[in-house]
């Protein structure tokens, strides 16, 4: 468990690898999270990196300025469908995309984002749609 924001932080940028996956995999308290992000701004990306990292936070992250902090939050599984929808409006061409190919996309979005402006985004729900339709 990781207990304080410095203690993720002097994990995430250690150099043993043994610490550095603890950054990414090992819980922590949802008061550290909000730590981390009010604190450590550099940092965000790393939140919406980890395994554990409540949907709560995710919802947080989902609304951050920086599109590098979006794109990792657009790459998780666990999404809810308002964030899902959300990230599906970004500005941010790769952000959608991201979520075009996230393996949980409900079907709804993957349409509606079928019919993006980008075609990268488009194309790629359009495949999704066709792929997800033989299973």
């Amino acid at each position: 468990m990781i207990a304080s924001a410095a203690e993720f932080v002097s994990l995430r940028l250690s150099t043993r690898p043994e610490e550095y996956l603890r950054a990414a995999e090992d819980a922590a308290p949802l008061q550290v999270w909000q730590d981390v992000i009010a604190n450590y701004p550099q940092m965000r990306q790393w939140v919406a990196h980890n395994k554990t990292v409540p949907l709560q936070v995710l919802v947080i992250l989902a609304h951050d300025p920086d599109v590098e902090v979006r794109l990792f939050v657009a790459m998780k599984n666990k999404l809810s469908s308002e964030l899902y929808t959300l990230l599906s409006e970004d500005h941010d061409d790769g952000v959608r995309a991201r979520i075009a190919h996230n393996k949980n996309t409900p079907r709804t979005v993957l349409q509606k984002l079928a019919k993006d402006p980008s075609r990268l985004v488009a194309e790629s729900a359009a495949q999704k749609l066709i792929d997800g339709s033989d299973s």
